[in-house]
Order: C-alpha cells, then structure tokens, then sequence
C-alpha cells in the first residue's frame, strides 16, 4: 500500500529552518528557498487554502514550521497550503516504512529506517519486545514479516 498523510504536521513542524520565504512574486505566489540545497521553487497557495493561509496562529505551537504549515478549519488536521505545487523534497518525504493503526485507526506505531518501531501504543510494545526476544535476528525482510504479522494477530491494522 503507498504512503498516505495522516496530517499530523511532524514532518513539516521543523521545516521552517529549511524552507524560507525568498519573495512574493505576485498574489499568493512565493519564491522558496530550500537553506541547504539552495534551490528555489516558485510556489503558490491553493485556491481552497487561502483562508487557512492567513491563520498565522500555528506558529504559537511550531515556531519553526514550514511557512505553508497550517490547521485544518477545525484545527484537528494539519495541511500543506502549497500542496498542488509543493517543492520536490516534499514529495519525496515519507514518515514511515511500516504504518501500524490500533482497531479504531488511530496511529499506534511506525517502523522508520530499517528496523526502528517508533511505538505510541504501550500495548503493542510491549507485545512486540516479548515476540523480538523470541525470534532473535532475522533479515529484514523476516523481520518486516513478523511485526505484521503480531499487530494483524492482536487486531491492529497495517500499511507498507
């Protein structure tokens, strides 16, 4: 299964110390420069986000956030106002390997990197470190496996 965003804003809650706002070059359009490459990426708001692109409030919590980051209306979810134009190292960014969701879809854990279980459900950590101990060192691949199939066995979901 490919990559879907859960707008939670980890990824882009930092970005405002690589992506800065060069210019304006028109209403709603800006130049983007990316501090550590240099590249510059003409960027423009889409047409639904104007609104939330006014809302300057998300920088109270993420000072340091990419400067498109903002709330949903209901100030649940967390969007990209750039989204149809974003720059290239946002597309190319996934958070996670391995999505794990606990029955009721809320994220329970991510695999990121090769063998890193980021676990938010004490729960499924704790099944997890007793079913590690017990398969000792595998491939990765193996290793893959077997935590999939542990979460699908205690009812959570799973997304590669």
């Amino acid at each position: 299964m490919p990559f879907f965003c859960q707008q939670c804003g980890e990824c882009c809650s930092h970005m405002g110390v690589v992506h800065r706002i060069r210019e304006e070059i028109g209403e709603f359009r800006f130049l983007l420069v990316n501090e550590y490459t240099g590249e510059v990426t003409p960027v423009e708001i889409d047409p639904d986000k104007i609104a939330l692109f006014e809302d300057r409030s998300i920088f109270t919590s993420f000072p340091e956030a990419c400067p498109f980051l903002r709330r949903d209306v209901a100030g649940e979810r967390i969007c990209c106002t750039v989204h149809l134009s974003w720059p290239e190292i946002c597309k190319e960014f996934s958070c996670w390997r391995i999505l794990i969701l606990d029955p009721a879809g809320r994220r329970s854990g991510r695999v990121m990197g090769a063998r890193y279980l980021v676990c938010e459900d004490e729960q499924l950590y704790s099944i997890w470190r007793k079913r590690l101990d017990e398969i000792g060192v595998v491939d990765d691949g193996s290793w893959d496996r077997e935590l999939i199939t542990l979460a699908e066995e205690h009812g959570y979901r799973v997304y590669r």
